[in-house]
């Protein structure tokens, strides 16, 4: 058999067909029959590259989430900003981002795979934690806008909190409870001199849980 001599654009293909049919028809109407009939490519070609239909779907969320981290980069570089105008600006992009049609509908079932949590866990703690969220606080203790004396263990715990315990799509919720948690997670930064719930960021979790 032909060796493929361009497999990044036959993982692109597939990515690319596959998040436009999970959006379209949903992820569990969506088929492997159904990828390999758009992409016009064989059941050995997608299979030489992922296992399964759960495979690509996580692979779908890692680009995802490559183009978040982009965004948030951006924003850790930015000049002009005190550290805490900084880091109100990351969570709140991060979180509307999270919102955004693509990822939101694909959540659900990406949260019932355990691999894929344990995934998310290891990339807030090993990379958005000490990469994004880390030296901003530390910026923001510098130039006096955040008070702080565990910088680490706060970013830590403001991602591990807004990324998992506080999206209403990881943790399904009533409208009061999800605007309970806003209100506590706004209050438990407050102490630290920012506060990163806008009343529009709260709205748009409240429709999620309502949908």
């Amino acid at each position: 058999m032909a060796r493929n001599k361009h497999p990044e654009q036959t993982v692109k293909l597939i990515l690319d067909t596959a998040s436009r049919l999970f959006l379209q028809k949903g992820y569990d109407k969506t088929t492997l029959q159904d990828i390999i009939d758009a992409t016009k490519l064989s059941k050995g070609a997608i299979y030489h590259h992922f296992a399964s239909k759960e495979a690509i779907l996580i692979a779908v969320a890692d680009r995802m989430g490559e183009h978040n981290t982009a965004v948030l980069a951006e924003i850790r570089d930015r000049k002009g900003l005190t550290g805490a105008e900084k880091v109100r600006e990351m969570f709140r992009t991060a979180m509307r981002l999270s919102f955004q049609g693509g990822i939101v509908h694909m959540l659900p079932f990406l949260i019932e795979n355990p691999k894929f949590m344990a995934l998310q866990i290891q990339s807030i703690l090993n990379e958005a934690a000490p990469y994004y969220a880390l030296p901003i606080l530390r910026e923001g203790i510098a130039d006096g806008s955040i008070r702080a004396d565990y910088p680490e263990q706060l970013a830590e715990v403001l991602l591990l909190l807004s990324d998992l315990w506080l999206h209403p799509i990881f943790r399904p919720s009533t409208p009061e409870q999800v605007r309970a948690r806003c209100a506590f997670y706004n209050q438990l930064t407050r102490q630290y001199g920012f506060e990163l719930l806008d009343q529009d960021i709260i709205d748009t979790m409240v429709d999620l849980c309502r949908s």
